[in-house]
Formats: structure tokens, C-alpha cells, sequence
């Protein structure tokens, strides 16, 4: 489980055999998860200046390679005794996003970002998603787009900076959103939930 709170931006050295290496900071341990661009990934190997990770057939059909490369967002999986920030992020990328639209305001820049039509009900307005491991805020929701509001601090401290039309990004949709459909559905409920119903079946978490 992570946060989406990015730790460090690392650097690829190399992606060979379904094998990523990172050079990093971060003293990572064997086993441990560690997100790539908000793609959950494990350690194979520890090395001097960083780890390597391992990446199976599903994800490597899920991801674009451009997100396996130069600059990276990482974030360790959190532990029981941090504190809880962000929100609930499995790292598991359900989707590749574009952005469309970057619109510059006082304090802060909006993003709209386009996703298949199918993942819209599983991102709510005013709820989290995940845009290459980092946790943002969803201001307004329409038919195959989405659009988020990103302040200046995020922009400085992450890889967004570097952002422009047509950019492909790593989305992982609400968790919650995505459990509450998969029980409608196998309810035998055919109906798509509207975001007030989601709303209220989060408030009971």
C-alpha cells in the first residue's frame, strides 16, 4: 500500500530483460515494493547506488516504456507506523492517460486529462487519483476527461513541471470506486453508480 506522496525523483540506468534499475537515494531492502511512477514494483536485487526491480507480462501490458525512463517519481510502500497522507494508492496503474489541455491561472495550473470513456465512473469529483504515483485531488469529471487543479509546490517538487499537451501518464482510479462497482455488478445491479452514490458509500468507510 502506498500514499501517493512522492519520496524521491530517481534516475533509470537501465531497463533490460524486464529488468528496471534505479539509482536512487533510497536504501531499499530485498522484497521490498517500491513504486515506479506510481507502478508498484519489487526488488530483486540491492545495489551501491540503488535497486533493481522486476516487471511482469501484466504490467508491462498496461504501461508505456516512457514511464520506465530517464526521471522518476518512487515512493516505498508505506509502513504501519507512518503517518497516513495522501490516499489509499495500491500502485497498480489501471489505465494510460493523455494530457489535452494546460490552462495557467494565479497560483496554480489545470490539467485536463483524457482516459478511455470505460474508467470515468471509477473517478469522482472532489476524490483522489493517482497520476504516475502522485495523489491529486479530481476538481470536475466529464464524459472521457478529467480535470485537476495542480498548485505551484506540487509542480516544483514532482516530475509535473515537465508536463505538456500530449504527455502520457500512469492513472490509478479510487480504490473505493472501483470495489463498490465490481459488487454492484456481480449483485446483478446493471445500473452505473452516479458519483453522489459513491460519495455516500465512501462516507461509511
Amino acid at each position: 500500500m502506498f500514499t501517493g506522496l512522492i519520496r524521491e525523483i530517481a534516475t533509470v540506468k537501465n531497463y533490460t530483460n524486464n529488468i528496471l534499475s534505479i539509482q536512487a537515494k533510497y536504501k531499499a531492502g530485498m522484497g521490498d515494493s517500491i513504486a515506479i511512477n506510481g507502478i508498484c514494483l519489487t526488488v530483486v536485487k540491492v545495489n551501491s547506488d540503488g535497486f533493481d526491480l522486476e516487471l511482469a507480462d501484466e504490467t508491462r501490458s498496461i504501461i508505456d516504456d516512457s514511464k520506465i525512463s530517464g526521471r522518476v517519481h518512487i515512493e516505498p510502500a508505506m509502513q504501519l507506523s507512518d503517518r497516513f497522507e495522501g490516499h489509499i494508492v495500491q500502485g497498480h496503474v489501471d489505465c494510460i492517460g493523455k494530457v489535452t489541455h494546460m490552462t495557467k491561472r494565479e497560483n496554480a495550473t489545470d490539467f485536463i486529462i483524457a482516459v478511455e470513456p470505460k474508467y470515468i465512473n471509477y473517478i469522482v469529483p472532489k476524490g483522489s487519483i493517482t497520476i504516475d504515483g502522485i495523489s491529486l485531488t479530481v476538481n470536475d469529471v466529464y464524459n472521457d476527461s478529467f480535470r485537476l487543479t495542480i498548485i505551484s509546490y506540487t509542480l516544483k517538487e514532482t516530475l509535473m513541471c515537465n508536463y505538456k499537451v500530449g504527455t502520457e501518464v500512469n492513472v490509478e482510479t479510487d480504490l473505493f470506486a472501483r470495489y463498490i462497482d465490481h459488487i454492484l455488478k456481480n449483485r446483478g445491479q446493471n445500473k452505473s453508480m452516479s458519483w453522489d452514490d459513491v460519495d455516500k458509500m465512501q462516507m461509511n468507510f
